[in-house]
């Protein structure tokens, strides 16, 4: 049974230019491209690899889907 899964990508622009993708609920689960698009690109890869090594392991599969954000923003 294919089940749908939510994950949050957090994209950082590096100095270089290259763009890090970081997926909070898989730990460890992280990549990089060379713009957005590519980023989020080689994020989706990643999670399916993983996603596919933690049902492979028998290990229970984290995802987003109850997870809500909110960005604040502050001035000191």
């Amino acid at each position: 049974m294919i089940k749908n899964r939510t994950y949050r990508i957090v994209l950082r622009k590096e100095e270089d230019g290259n763009y890090t993708a970081i997926v909070p609920a898989l730990p460890g689960c992280i990549t990089w491209g060379e713009t957005v698009d590519h980023a989020i690109e080689m994020a989706k890869e990643a999670i399916v690899a993983y996603v596919d090594v933690l049902k492979e392991e028998g290990e229970p599969v984290p995802d987003d889907s109850e997870t809500f954000e909110y960005s604040l923003q502050l001035t000191a």
